[in-house]
Formats: structure tokens, C-alpha cells, sequence
């Protein structure tokens, strides 16, 4: 059974970092590519940032720059640091497995302004 787990949310300062990690179990997980999306209130959820299994990255535009997605395939962990938070950066943030339907139950960040 496949399971991820994020955590490192929190509260932060508009200016600030925070770095999210997501623990997967139940997979090969050095094979997949893992994503990070958000979802702010009353807003779709948002495609973030992307790293292959080779370690290929990709990021939205809204975080170009300021996020930096990387994973340690012997932890079966996947990070995303967050740089320079924005108010409109503060969302529930999820990560799950490329082209899945695996999510894990997200983690709350909050940037205060």
C-alpha cells in the first residue's frame, strides 16, 4: 500500500523559508517522479513543482525561483525548500506520485504578511 506522508508546514513570516519534506512507502520509489501541488481556499489545485526520477526538476512560474524541489531516494523522501514566501504562497501543500492518483493528506503553510 503505497502512503505519503508530508510534513514541515507551518507558520512563517512573508519573506521567510520552509522546507516540506514527503516520506512514500509501499513503492520503488526511486523510480517514479514525484510532484508538489498546492491548494489555497477557494482556488483549484496548482501544479507546483516537478522532479523526475533522474532528477529533472520543473516549476511553475508563481515559484520559479524561489522553490527548489529535490529528493533522497534512500530516504524515499522528497523536499521542497521555499524561499522568499509569499502571502499568496500560503496554501495546503500535497505531494504525490507522477501520473498517480496516490496524495497524501498535505501539510498547512501559512505566510503572514
Amino acid at each position: 500500500q503505497v502512503q505519503l506522508v508530508e510534513s514541515g508546514g507551518g507558520l512563517v513570516q512573508a519573506g521567510g523559508s520552509l522546507r516540506l519534506s514527503c516520506a512514500a512507502s509501499g513503492l520503488v520509489f526511486g523510480i517514479y517522479g514525484m510532484n508538489w501541488y498546492r491548494q489555497a481556499p477557494g482556488k483549484q489545485r496548482e501544479l507546483v513543482a516537478t522532479i523526475s526520477s533522474l532528477g529533472n526538476t520543473n516549476y511553475s512560474d508563481s515559484v520559479k525561483g524561489r522553490f527548489t524541489i529535490s529528493r533522497d531516494n534512500a530516504k524515499n523522501t522528497v523536499f521542497l525548500l521555499m524561499n522568499s514566501l509569499k502571502p499568496e504562497d500560503m496554501a495546503v501543500y500535497f505531494c504525490n506520485v507522477w501520473n498517480s492518483n496516490y496524495w497524501g493528506r498535505g501539510t498547512q503553510v501559512t505566510v503572514s504578511s
